[in-house]
């Protein structure tokens, strides 16, 4: 499971994870944000040429490193890809001190039951042989839920946790996030369901393997406090899910414990038009307020 090194990392380090695995629908909306719109680019394979550009234009960026950005979590191509000439995830690891993750979930299913699950993923198993022998420590795979159906979140923790289980059989430490909608009209009364649903799911887990949560900034600040105590959890982490980064950073600052793993809120104001020393400067900028965030 991971080296020593990273496992120490993960479950002590003072930071937060990097999320840039933007996959193909969201792709198109990342690359308008950092300054390039859809006719800069005639194909998928240029438009995701862009993107790797983007990535590794903050990869290799002076802030990010281990000392603050414990973590990144990267889309399939990314991982199949190079940075300064050396594979994705190595050059995350050995030149950086950023511990790897790969996104591994192939989209959602259409809501039913006030969620919406993980879409099928029949090539898994050769998915996470591949991303072990990458050196990935671990992965992520997002659902969502959109109303306090005990039914359709009790479902959707257990497809996370299944999940999770066969990570877990490669050696790696999944990322489980049931994401829930900021705009869910009842957030609050979803999370109570939602958190009582992974409780029974970590009180049922054997031996002494632990998971990772990725779950959406509560209504109620410290109200995953339960989860982050578990023994058999290694890190709670906050997607920013929409809120903009002032907004996302204040909400996890009275989150104890509980550390960002952003994309949208942390390239936000990054551009491709910022000449590198401005780009460095606005992307410090940004990875010191997250990390300000993240170790209350």
């Amino acid at each position: 499971m991971g080296n020593v090194e990273q496992i120490a990392q993960m479950q002590n380090g003072a930071g937060f994870i990097a999320a840039l695995d933007q996959s193909g629908g969201s792709t198109p909306k990342a690359l308008k944000q950092y300054g390039v719109d859809e006719t800069a680019y005639g194909s998928d394979a240029e438009m995701f040429d862009l993107i790797h550009a983007m990535r590794a234009r903050i990869a290799t960026a002076p802030a990010f490193t281990g000392k603050k950005v414990i973590g990144a979590i990267l889309f399939e191509m990314t991982m199949d890809r190079e940075i300064e000439g050396t594979p994705a995830a190595e050059y995350l690891w050995s030149q950086r001190q950023v511990v790897p993750f790969l996104k591994i979930d192939k989209g959602l299913e259409a809501a039913g039951d006030g969620v919406q699950m993980l879409k099928p993923m029949p090539d898994l198993d050769a998915t996470l042989e591949r991303a072990a022998a990458k050196g990935i420590f671990g992965t992520k795979a997002r659902s969502v839920i959109a109303e306090p159906n005990a039914q359709g979140i009790a479902a959707n923790v257990a497809q996370q946790f299944k999940v999770g289980a066969q990570v877990l059989n490669h050696g790696m430490v999944p990322i489980l996030e049931p994401e829930v909608s900021i705009t869910a009209p009842a957030k609050a009364e979803a999370e109570a369901v939602l958190r009582d649903a992974i409780l029974a799911e970590l009180d049922a887990m054997s031996g002494d393997q632990q998971i990772m949560l990725k779950l959406t900034l509560p209504e109620e600040a410290d109200f995953y406090a339960p989860l982050i105590a578990h023994p058999k959890v290694m890190r709670v982490v906050a997607l920013s899910g929409g809120y903009a980064r002032d907004e996302a950073n204040g909400k996890l600052s009275a989150n104890h414990g509980m550390i960002a793993s952003f994309s949208r809120a942390l390239t936000e104001g990054l551009s491709a038009q910022q000449d590198q020393a401005a780009f460095n400067a606005k992307l410090e900028a940004a990875i010191g307020s997250i990390h300000a965030a993240s170790i209350t």
